[in-house]
């Protein structure tokens, strides 16, 4: 595992607010299949933890923890055993949403595979032979039905879309500018790009979100982005908040 650089760690020339209620909150960027920089990126979390002696703890879980990456069973696996130990909220993202759309029988498996579903579908056990396109997609869905665990597709249906944390908010790719939270679309939510990114105004809040990746943490005023590609650069970002705002802890990278 590599931690950032003391450059890469360094505060924004702004001052984030601090994390609610006297709390530390642990946020993780798009995994995709990694489970080598999961467990490093834990690591991380647990050392930093015995050392500041945090108390009231959580970590939050961006979305997009399958596809691309070998191990996305793997994955869910390794966040099923970690919500038994801290307390835990993981939200969905855009392939998270793909794979719930194939379970519940809409036809998208092509647009699916076309962004990585292969290689989630091969780390449940999925026969290759069932991607071919001359295969049913109704033969490929009773494949992955068959091997998913029970508690892996209580997992992904349990992912929320945002979560609140005091003046920071949390969402896999971002917020349509001007719309309340309340009216927010969830394929926004779970897709924007464009509308959010270049905006540079008050959205309400501090947005943490990942789905667009960048070969560094962006660090702006109204939202930072913490999806490092993960799958493709071996850096896994996890933002900390805490009584001193908002900082990058670590980038874990595989040995």
């Amino acid at each position: 595992m590599t931690a950032l650089s003391s450059r890469e760690q360094a505060l924004a020339p702004w001052t984030y607010p601090p994390a609610p209620d006297g709390r530390t909150v642990y946020l993780v960027g798009d995994i995709h299949g990694r489970l080598d920089l999961l467990t490093g990126l834990h690591r991380r979390i647990d050392a930093d933890r015995a050392r500041t002696g945090a108390g009231g703890c959580s970590e939050v879980y961006l979305g997009d923890y399958i596809d691309r990456g070998k191990d996305s069973a793997g994955v869910i696996s390794e966040l099923l055993r970690r919500s038994l130990q801290v307390e835990t909220i993981f939200l969905r993202g855009n392939h998270e949403q793909m794979l719930l759309d194939f379970l519940h029988g809409q036809g998208c498996l092509e647009d699916w595979l076309h962004v990585g579903g292969s290689a989630t579908l091969l780390s449940y056990g999925v026969a290759p032979s069932l991607l071919l396109r001359t295969i049913t997609r109704s033969a490929t869905r009773r494949q992955l039905i068959a091997a998913m665990p029970d508690e892996h597709r209580r997992f992904y249906e349990k992912t929320r879309i945002y979560a609140r944390l005091g003046a920071y908010l949390a969402v896999h790719a971002g917020l349509r500018p001007g719309i309340a939270i309340e009216e927010q679309s969830v394929m926004d939510m779970l897709c924007i790009r464009r509308e959010f990114l270049h905006y540079t105004g008050d959205l309400g809040c501090i947005v943490v979100h990942g789905h667009t990746p960048v070969m560094a943490p962006e660090l702006r005023p109204n939202r930072i982005n913490i999806d490092t590609g993960a799958f493709a650069t071996n850096r896994l970002t996890c933002l900390k908040l805490d009584a001193d705002g908002a900082r990058i802890l670590a980038a874990a990278a595989s040995s």
